[in-house]
């Protein structure tokens, strides 16, 4: 195979920048999707269910896409037609999701609508968010391949930033942060609009700048695509021979995701309730102070990403990568536990910028030693959306699980937090188990 050319610095960002509008999309959803449905009506003991759909959707999903993109050859591309439609599905249903209390409908009418829009939104999302890890796995060398995800990571944490801060934004100027019980406010409606109009934008920038190679010139970097690609480790293209056939680093890495992913489920799932009643003292999803709290959940979810920034710079200084990583998850354990000790508003900036390190680990570390161990087992885009399966399984087997745990901890939505502390804690103990290549 041809060694595929150095892409300069402004082709490397134009393969992910379509990635920054995609993680405003994730950040709005994982930001305030208790919020909205807490608002909507949901009782706390069973929250932990509505995050099942986007996980489960992520796991059917992403193998499909990755799969399917693998055999698909159009004047548009090879990954850009996935990438596209699952961006203009996502922009729809960021219009309707946060309406879902205003449509006049009984509350378990609201539930059923909300429910399937959620799934309708992390379906979409995870079919835009999987075509750029794809399209750097196909364009990029090994050399170059660090520093593109660095800059996929970097207008990540960019893209969750403004996405996490909307809320409090348009609050700040003015927009309506409380509503009549059972809708939606004003402040987190728009901030769905807006984060919808940045999505499309910026993945038509992404299929306007990129070209894809064609068929041939993909083969002669990348060897024979498609369904004839038969590398002799991976087998058949058939999912369950490529789980057969994957290096021992799969799986212990995916161990290693099982304990993180699940800890930031119960985050997602539980924090704005634990903020709000550590700080403003109530969960009563009515009151003002709660949609105050909501808003300043999106401002810490904003300083862990930032923080998340800062720290990814400093990972590479760690001479050990597998040291590197289990510290990461250390003292983003330390943060969650921190979280029902902190009573001042300022105070919970600390623990956020310490799960802010772990945060910025799990971005790229995983997919560095995945990546890696795959080298000549072919499949890529079908492994890596495999791979997607320790992420999503894992968050589905917290949620089923939550609403027990958080009743047999006294129902205290802080407490849980602990839990996530103690789930990141055994993922970073994890960590030893994975053996990298030389």
């Amino acid at each position: 195979m041809k060694q595929k050319p150095n892409l300069s610095f402004w082709k490397l960002w134009n393969l992910s920048f379509g990635f920054f509008g995609v993680q405003i999309a994730y950040a709005l959803q994982s930001g305030n999707i208790s919020r909205i449905f807490r608002t909507l009506g949901a009782d706390p003991h069973n929250l932990s269910f509505f995050w099942i759909l986007p996980p489960l959707m992520g796991i059917l999903v992403q193998p499909i896409v990755g799969t399917l993109s693998d055999k698909t050859w159009c004047r548009w591309g090879r990954r850009i037609p996935y990438l596209f439609i699952g961006a203009a599905v996502a922009v729809a249903v960021m219009c309707l999701l946060p309406n879902s209390g205003s449509l006049g409908l009984s509350i378990s009418a609201v539930m059923i609508f909300g429910l399937l829009m959620l799934m309708l939104l992390d379906t979409s999302i995870n079919m835009a968010m999987q075509p750029f890890k794809m399209l750097v796995g196909d364009m990029v060398n090994e050399e170059q391949k660090a520093k593109a995800y660095s800059i996929q990571s970097f207008l990540c944490n960019a893209g969750s930033v403004v996405g996490f801060l909307f809320p409090f934004i348009f609050t700040w100027i003015g927009v309506k942060n409380v509503a009549p019980e059972g809708i939606v406010p004003d402040s987190v409606i728009w901030s769905f609009y807006i984060g919808a109009a940045i999505l499309i934008l910026c993945v038509i920038y992404t299929t306007l700048k990129v070209k894809e190679w064609p068929p041939q010139e993909y083969e002669m970097y990348n060897g024979k695509a498609g369904a004839d690609e038969q590398p002799a480790d991976a087998g058949s293209g058939n999912w369950f021979t490529l789980l057969k056939n994957a290096p021992a680093t799969f799986w212990k890495v995916g161990l290693v995701q099982f304990f993180c992913w699940s800890a930031l489920l119960y985050m997602w799932t539980y924090v704005t309730d634990a903020v709000s009643e550590t700080v403003w003292g109530t969960t009563d999803s009515a009151t003002e102070a709660y949609q105050i709290a909501g808003n300043w959940t999106g401002v810490l979810y904003a300083i862990q990403a930032m923080g998340s920034v800062v720290w990814a710079t400093i990972l590479p200084r760690f001479k050990n990568t597998k040291m590197a990583y289990a510290v990461s998850l250390l003292l983003g354990g330390i943060g969650f536990a921190l979280i029902p000790f902190c009573p001042d508003k300022y105070l919970q900036i600390i623990p956020f910028l310490l799960i802010g390190c772990a945060w910025a680990a799990m971005l790229a570390m995983p997919f560095t030693f995945v990546t890696n161990a795959l080298q000549g087992y072919g499949h890529m885009g079908a492994y890596l959306g495999l791979f997607n399966g320790t992420i999503c399984l894992p968050q589905i087997i917290a949620a089923l699980c939550g609403g027990m745990i958080f009743t047999g901890l006294g129902g205290h939505q802080s407490t849980m937090m602990i839990v996530s502390g103690v789930l990141l804690a055994v993922g970073a103990c994890c960590v030893s188990f994975i053996k990298t290549k030389k």
